[in-house]
C-alpha cells in the first residue's frame, strides 16, 4: 500500500538517522564533512549530500532498479560509478517512513556481516 503525498512529506534527517543507528552494531560517523553510518567499520548510509534534504543508501543496482521504479520521486540513483554499483539518493521529504526503513534496512543487510545479517533476521 502506497502512502499519501501529505503522509509521505513527514520524514526528516532526524528520522533516517533513528532508523540506521537502530539497527546492530551501527555508529555514526562523519565521511566529507557529513554524517555517515557505518555497520563493523563499513559505510551504508550517510545524510546531508548534496544538501540536508538528501540522504544516501547502498543497494545492490536489482535493489536500486527496483526501488528507483517503485520510488521515482524517492530514490535515484548518484552519478557515476558509484550509482551504478548501488548508491542511491534518497529525497527524505518524498519518503514515507516505512518505505525509508525498507531501503536503510537493505543497505544495512548489504554491508553487514553474514553473521550479524543473520542474528538480525532472527529478531
Amino acid at each position: 500500500m502506497r502512502l499519501s503525498h501529505q503522509e509521505a512529506a513527514n520524514v526528516t534527517a532526524k528520522d533516517f538517522r533513528r532508523m540506521a543507528l537502530a539497527l546492530p552494531e551501527t555508529e555514526e560517523c562523519s565521511h566529507m564533512d557529513h554524517p555517515d553510518f557505518r555497520v563493523c567499520g563499513k559505510i551504508f548510509a550517510t545524510l546531508g549530500y548534496p544538501d540536508r534534504s538528501w540522504g544516501m543508501v547502498k543497494l545492490t543496482p536489482e535493489q536500486q532498479h527496483y526501488f528507483s521504479k517503485d520510488y521515482p520521486k524517492v530514490f535515484d540513483p548518484v552519478t557515476g560509478a558509484w550509482g551504478r554499483r548501488g548508491a542511491t539518493s534518497v529525497r527524505l521529504k518524498a519518503a514515507s517512513k516505512e518505505t525509508l526503513r525498507k531501503a536503510i534496512e537493505a543497505a544495512w543487510r548489504n554491508t553487514a556481516p553474514k553473521r550479524l545479517v543473520e542474528q538480525f533476521a532472527r529478531k
